[in-house]
């Protein structure tokens, strides 16, 4: 918990250390749906291959759906 205080540097110094804070989370997030993406691709070439989505996860040692999420999850979703 972050205390009050009066000291403006103190506050100065805990508002830079929010916006580093937030800017890190916004890249990450960034950075996962680009990682998402791959994965589909990846994925898809493996299906236009002939594998199946049951052989793609186990060879990830994942189930069926969860290779069926991760396609979904990777799907460039309409913006708003």
């Amino acid at each position: 918990m972050v205390r009050k205080t009066n000291e403006p540097q103190t506050q100065a110094d805990l508002i830079d250390q929010l916006k580093r804070v937030r800017a890190a989370a916004l890249e990450h997030a960034r950075v996962v749906r680009e990682l998402a993406r791959e994965r589909r691709r990846l994925i898809e070439a493996l299906l236009g291959d002939g594998l199946s989505q049951s052989d793609i996860a186990r060879e990830l040692g994942v189930t069926r759906q969860a290779i069926q999420k991760m396609v979904e999850a990777g799907a460039d979703k309409p913006k708003r």
